[in-house]
């Protein structure tokens, strides 16, 4: 049973849906490792170090500074934090209504499930099927330990997802990069277009895996059968980067080698079915 971040409500206008907040992804699936001493396999400890004399700083000692300039710091009391806290009322305070369309994707971070606690199904329905037939989201502004956050309001089946989002200020600007205004080729173009036609499918995620994640479990698990010692490295295919000169015969390529996938797939299907015919024939 899923347990509750915490519980609250979502309003808009007059309306209030209490609701809880979860968790809407998996962590764990990080492979962690510790840092040894090479020659006795001793774990290494951090210590919290001065850089005025490098003696070891205990917890009860360290306060936390705003360096203003270099070497210059203003220091923050937990009284000085109290005075700015913003004060948690446990609310999805949706501002207002946008279309999913208008924000860039850039602006999304953290997904939170919304389900409805005692009293508020009704409400929490009728939010959620509002939301999915005009294709609108709610932009609210909301606290989480201690921190507000900007987040969205969206529909997803039979939930409503809490998104955190970023603030303007905490996104990059593209413009510092080095980034080409060429306009490219019409042929260049067309075939790029016709090879984009030819890959695209069907989202499906569930076809899609950590590969690198199992080869590293699979070698630790090797090497843990193996009692720590080498094993043979795992075969992998990979693509190596060339230097790309004449771009329409590359795509030229690309669509080659489309068209060479596309035509083996319903091949093998024939052949399968062929056989099958075959067997059915014999018995």
């Amino acid at each position: 049973m899923a347990r509750a971040i915490w519980k609250g409500s979502i309003s808009f206008g007059l309306v209030n849906i209490p609701v809880g907040l979860y968790s809407a992804t998996k962590g764990g699936n990080e492979v962690k490792f510790r840092m040894l001493r090479e020659k006795d396999h001793s774990p290494i400890k951090y210590k919290r170090m001065a850089e005025a004399d490098d003696k070891e700083v205990p917890w009860e000692n360290i306060v936390k500074g705003f360096e203003f300039q270099k070497g210059e710091f203003v220091i923050m009391t937990p009284d000085d934090f109290d005075k700015v806290n913003v004060a948690s009322n446990q609310t999805v305070d949706i501002r207002e209504f946008v279309d999913l369309s208008d924000i860039d994707p850039m602006f999304f971070d953290q997904p939170y499930f919304l389900a409805p606690e005692k009293g508020g199904d009704k409400a929490y329905a009728l939010l959620r099927e509002a939301l999915e037939k005009s294709g609108k989201v709610g932009v609210a502004k909301v606290v989480i330990k201690t921190r507000e956050h900007l987040a969205a309001v969206k529909p997803l089946g039979k939930a409503l997802v809490l998104e955190l989002m970023h603030f303007p200020d905490e996104l990059a600007d593209p413009k510092d990069l080095n980034l080409p205004s060429i306009e490219p080729g019409k042929k260049e173009l067309a075939m790029a277009e016709q090879l984009i036609s030819t890959m695209s499918e069907k989202w499906e995620p569930s076809k899609w895996k950590d590969e690198y994640r199992e080869a590293l479990m699979n070698l630790i698990e090797e090497k843990v059968a193996a009692g720590g010692k080498e094993v043979a490295a795992p075969k992998t295919a990979s693509r190596k980067a060339t230097n790309v000169v004449d771009l329409v015969a590359v795509l030229q390529q690309s669509l080659n080698a489309q068209g060479k996938t596309s035509h083996a797939a319903p091949a093998k299907k024939a052949k399968k079915k062929a056989a099958g015919h075959k067997h059915r024939k014999a018995a």
